[in-house]
């Protein structure tokens, strides 16, 4: 059934199925990781039991979620060998290391103290507590910056070196780990992660406002999110404007590719706003477009000149449909955010902040955006590196497996049913204990308190993941 299909065709599909699924687990516990933190450090701060009762509450939530993150992070390296070996192979000397620094660093810290996180509470003591709480929230970050180095050297490889049998060497780890998109990778998923997760936070608040407006637990968390949600929005779009400059210094097709731009102008580029890319006629259709204002964005000055893909060969060309919508849907829905963050202002200012229901249905509605946001960037980074797995060097077509469509189309079948089935019940279960509402009697060990069991469920870590090889 499956002898008709194109085996890259298939692993591709299978990575980026499983991939999915994946990112959006590490992009919410790393920014929920950091609220915990926060939440616990201002109920010892202040001795107000609202920040330990929403500290209890959200601690369920993230353990199961970064549960999920680190099951779905084991397929994604179980693919690099079935699928990817010879990518794998290729790449190991330098990549593997990178992988193994990520288990060093972030692994012990999350899996040495995420059990004091999830069960310490009335065990030891707060500063202990506290202290375990913070590393781990550290400990995500860290496998945020390894991963993101990974992927970032494979966007703009540097400091390597290529050896008799096709081998990748490193020979300036400097270079390799701090190459030119990292810094900017790195800031733009951080934020996104922190933005996600105080949509999040903010949708399930407003949900119960919505319920009962006079809850403080709801009212606290939503008031933090919003917070969060007005000053990391336009911190994001800067962000965000200035990691697409470097990547039109360094990988000019992909933001060609973005921006629609099949050809070159010589005079200053439009922006064009919608339209129907057309890779086989080199042309986007229907477009809707304001004149001279890419070369505005991207070069600072109206009457810049912009290469299009007439300047790439073509079988260079990443697949511009996708790039193009995949790019628009997150800014789309970045400057939601924004509006939101500026509405949440409004509201806080006029002081019904907790009595606007417009505002409430807003952020409830608002809530996965982080999520289609993060899946929309990932698309865009990895879909418009193609066709190449290490940017310039490795093509996508050589670094596949060898093969057959049969084997690789029942594994992707295996995973598809196993993913629904798995992923569905997990979300279930996150989404129940979300429309749960906060409340002081919140169960759960408090300090200096009989300790009972808050129906945590135990999670191993091996540090969470992002996207590493959007193949």
């Amino acid at each position: 059934m499956l002898h008709g299909f194109d085996p890259i065709i298939l692993a591709r599909a299978q990575f980026a199925f499983t991939m999915s699924f994946h990112i959006i687990f590490p992009a919410f516990s790393i920014g929920l990781a950091s609220f915990l933190m926060v939440l616990e450090a201002r109920w010892l701060w202040t001795g107000r039991d609202v920040y330990l009762n929403l500290f209890k509450y959200w601690l369920k939530i993230f353990s199961v979620a970064f549960g999920m993150g680190v099951v779905s992070g084991v397929v994604m390296s179980y693919q690099f060998g079935t699928n990817w070996s010879v990518y794998a192979d290729k790449t190991g000397p330098v990549l593997g290391p990178m992988m193994a620094y990520e288990v060093l660093s972030a692994f012990f810290l999350e899996a040495g103290f995420l059990g004091v996180m999830l069960f310490g509470m009335g065990r030891v003591g707060k500063p202990l507590h506290f202290a375990a709480t913070c590393l781990v929230a550290t400990g995500t970050l860290f496998s945020a910056f390894w991963i993101l180095s990974v992927n970032s050297w494979m966007q703009t490889p540097q400091g390597y070196a290529i050896n008799d049998v096709g081998q990748f060497i490193p020979v300036d780890w400097w270079k390799v780990i701090f190459n030119p998109s990292f810094p900017f990778r790195l800031v733009h998923m951080v934020i996104a992660a922190y933005l996600t997760t105080s949509l999040v936070v903010g949708g399930v608040a407003a949900f119960h406002l919505l319920r009962d407006r006079f809850n403080e637990e709801a009212r606290t968390m939503f008031s933090m999110a919003m917070w969060m949600a007005a000053l990391v929005a336009p911190i994001q779009i800067l962000a965000g404007d200035a990691h697409g400059l470097n990547t039109l210094e360094h990988q000019p097709a992909k933001v060609m590719a973005m921006e629609g731009h099949y050809t070159s102008h010589p005079d200053g580029a439009p922006l064009i706003l919608f339209g129907i890319p057309n890779q086989a006629e080199g042309r986007v259709d229907y477009a809707i477009q304001i004149p001279k204002v890419s070369s505005l964005v991207l070069k600072h000055d109206l009457n810049a000149p912009l290469a299009g893909l007439d300047t790439i060969p073509r079988e260079n060309w990443p697949p511009v449909p996708i790039v193009f919508w995949s790019f628009r849907i997150m800014v789309g829905l970045g400057f939601l955010m924004l509006f939101l963050g500026l509405s949440s202002l409004y509201a806080r200012w006029k002081g019904v902040l907790y009595e606007a229901k417009w505002l409430h249905r807003y952020a409830l509605a608002m809530g996965p955006a982080g999520f289609v946001a993060v899946l929309a960037g990932w698309i865009t980074t990895e879909v418009g590196r193609q066709p190449f797995t290490v940017f310039g060097l490795l093509r996508t077509t050589q670094s596949v497996s060898p093969l057959a469509a049969p084997a690789v189309g029942s594994s992707l079948i295996a995973f598809v049913i196993v993913y629904f089935l798995v992923y569905a019940a997990g979300l279930t279960i996150i989404a129940r204990l979300m429309a749960t509402a906060p409340h002081k009697g919140e169960e759960g060990p408090a300090h200096g308190q009989p300790t009972r069991s808050a129906g945590i469920t135990p999670a191993s870590a091996i540090g969470p993941t992002t996207a590493l090889a959007g193949e």
